[in-house]
Order: structure tokens, then sequence, then C-alpha cells
């Protein structure tokens, strides 16, 4: 349901310009797709979508290395982190990153697909992400490789 679901809100945000969540939710409904805003939310930030000027407003639109599947794990990392606030920190051999609820799942999910060496591993609650590194060294590169892809 859920890869339909997000489907769909790439179908309607590539037909009609999107300015809300609400709007966005709105139209899934006339699709058959309900959904709450918690959903909704989650949707946003794992599609990357980004908000473009469009039609004369800002509305939502599915960022282009998104629209193609083989999209690194590093881009799509990028394209998640550029459009949501995030704090990264350290503790010891775990970097931390706290970011709006809902979207930890999609983050984590990046960093995974990124394959990047120092990584042993990432867990996601609802807005937070752990990610394991290998030494203190390498923990401090992936925080300051983490803020440089989230504009920080």
């Amino acid at each position: 349901m859920k890869q339909l679901r997000q489907r769909a809100i790439r179908d309607v945000v590539d037909r009609r310009a999107i300015r809300t969540q609400l709007e966005l939710a709105a139209a899934l409904r006339e699709l058959g797709f309900p959904a709450t805003q918690a959903t909704i939310s989650r949707d946003v930030a794992e599609l990357g979508l980004r908000k473009v000027g469009r039609a004369g407003t800002q509305a939502y639109a599915v960022p282009a290395p998104l629209r193609e599947s083989d999209a690194t794990g590093e881009e799509r990392l990028r394209a998640l982190l550029h459009n949501l606030p995030l704090q990264v920190r350290l503790s010891g051999q775990i970097v931390v990153l706290k970011t709006l609820p809902g979207s930890a799942h999609a983050i984590a999910a990046a960093i995974d697909r990124a394959h990047w060496p120092e990584v042993a591993g990432s867990i996601a609650g609802d807005d937070t992400v752990f990610v394991a590194v290998a030494g203190r060294a390498p923990a401090s590169k992936l925080r300051d490789r983490l803020a440089r892809l989230a504009g920080q």
C-alpha cells in the first residue's frame, strides 16, 4: 500500500501544483488513498519532495535525481537533508541525527544505501537516527559529511 500511495503522490505532484500537505491529503483521498498527516509527512520526507516555483506559487515537486531508480544513497540523502532541519551530534562512536518526526527512517535507509565504509549500521526511531561508526575519527568524518550534505 505504501508503494502505491507514494507512486500516487509522485503522479499527483507531477500533474498538479500541490502547495501543502493538506492539499496532498485531499488529492490522495480523491484517488482512494486515505492517509493521516503523519503518513503524508513521512512520505514527503521519504520521497524527498521539494517546494519549487510552479504556476506562480511554491508547490511540491519530485527532485529529478530521485525520479530515476538508480539514485545513489548519497544523492537521496542529500535531497532528504536539504529540506529537513537536522542536528548532527557525536556521542562516542555513535553519530546522532535529530530531525522532524516521521523523517528518521528515510534518512537511515539512505545512509545504509550509501554503503559508506565508516558506517557499521543505523537504527531509526521517529525523529532520531543512531549511526554506529568504527571509531571516533570516522565518526567525526561522518558528522562533517552529513552536515555538509545538509548544507550546514
